[in-house]
């Protein structure tokens, strides 16, 4: 195994469209496992499994398995097809983790502390996600001529959908837009009129915690999709619908996001009123 081997793959997953973040993701999974080899670097199923072993001693289950689709996609890519390795068999989640799930008190927090400090972008990027459901790659498809046109159209690992956008988040949008001289592009963009990157959003929630009082574990960006499918859910009890929207290939990708809390389950279990 060579390092020139693991830029090829890079290059092929490129080729292939992976989405950005995927390839980042599954090239540091390799370069990790390249790193860990002996020094002869030479790869055998023992070797293989032998990491594996190490990955479930020091990770959560799902980790282990995300790098395990990582190098077993490595392995299809090289031709090794013997050292395949099965991931772990874990049982679906049935509750959330209330410490890292944000609620809608928490969202209402953040923004009202975005709105005090002055801080339009962030609060109206919050908005935004939280009442579309896209990703925070995606928030470069909110455009000037989205706005007008209250509908965004993104694409996303090979799939294209359109996002519905509300009446008033286009008002707020295009009054921000106006005032920071924008008529065509991006909506959010830095300076220099990129588009504002993932990390310095991720950043700024974080800093935006304390102020608002809500603990900064509950709080980036994925989780406001996450608010938007439980909102939506509760309201409609529309999971193929809700999938659509997400742009979710299956409905369980989409169950993930709307579990209920140990909590809320409890509750739902006291009033069936079985205990006689």
């Amino acid at each position: 195994m060579c390092m020139s081997a693991i830029r090829e793959y890079e290059r092929e997953l490129v080729c292939a469209e992976k989405a950005e973040r995927t390839v980042l993701q599954y090239r540091r999974a390799v370069q990790r496992f390249y790193l860990w080899l002996p020094q002869d670097k030479c790869v055998t199923r023992e070797t293989a499994l032998a990491y594996k072993a190490i990955l479930q001693q020091q990770q959560k289950a799902a980790s282990v398995n995300t790098t395990l689709a990582a190098l077993n996609s490595f392995f299809h890519f090289c031709g090794w097809t013997e050292l395949l390795m099965k991931p772990l068999k874990t049982q679906r989640r049935i509750f959330c983790d209330e410490n890292r799930e944000l609620d809608y008190q928490d969202y209402l927090k953040l923004v009202e502390a975005a709105e005090v400090s002055s801080k339009t972008r962030l609060s109206l990027i919050l908005q935004t996600i939280a009442c579309t459901g896209i990703r925070i790659s995606e928030l470069r498809a909110i455009t000037v001529e989205s706005i007008q046109k209250r509908c965004a159209v993104v694409s996303c690992k090979g799939k294209i959908r359109t996002i519905l956008l509300p009446g008033k988040l286009c008002r707020k949008l295009q009054k921000y837009a106006q005032r920071s001289g924008l008529s065509s592009g991006p909506v959010f963009v830095t300076r220099s009129g990129a588009p504002i990157d993932r990390g310095n959003i991720w950043a700024d929630m974080k800093k935006l915690c304390g102020k608002a009082g809500v603990d900064p574990h509950k709080v980036f960006p994925h989780n406001l999709r996450h608010l938007f499918a439980r909102r939506y859910y509760e309201q409609h009890r529309d999971l193929s619908k809700l999938a659509d929207i997400l742009g979710h290939s299956s409905i369980n990708t989409t169950r993930i996001y709307i579990i209920s809390s140990a909590r809320e389950h409890a509750i739902q279990i006291e009033e069936l009123g079985l205990v006689i």
